[in-house]
């Protein structure tokens, strides 16, 4: 998810970049037979937050509609407050994931 874009580049990247929020490690298959306990430490997102230039980014078809702007931006990104955003980035792909939306979202990417 694009949070925020920098088409003129900045003084430590000279070129286009975005700022961008993702899932690292998607959630494993839950099944019936499955304990709460197991079920939780299987129903865990693992999110990464960082800068990716133009050239390796592909626009697709698809959308979110989910607001990262408030949680990623330049300031978070620093190196002491990085974890925080990431946690905070956790709490809002995990709430998403148990509610059933956009479950395309959070599948492993086969090719």
């Amino acid at each position: 998810i694009v949070a925020k874009v920098f088409d003129d580049g900045s003084r430590s990247r000279p070129f286009g970049h975005a700022l961008v929020a993702g899932v690292d490690r998607a959630p494993l298959k839950v099944t019936k037979t499955m304990g709460k306990k197991k079920i939780a430490k299987r129903t865990r997102v693992k999110p990464f937050c960082k800068y990716v230039n133009y050239n390796h980014m592909m626009p697709t078809r698809y959308g979110l509609d989910v607001d990262l702007k408030p949680l990623v931006t330049p300031a978070s990104m620093e190196v002491t407050k990085r974890p925080n955003a990431r946690k905070e980035i956790k709490k809002l792909f995990e709430t998403r994931y148990k509610s059933g939306k956009n479950r395309w979202f959070f599948t492993k990417l086969r090719f």
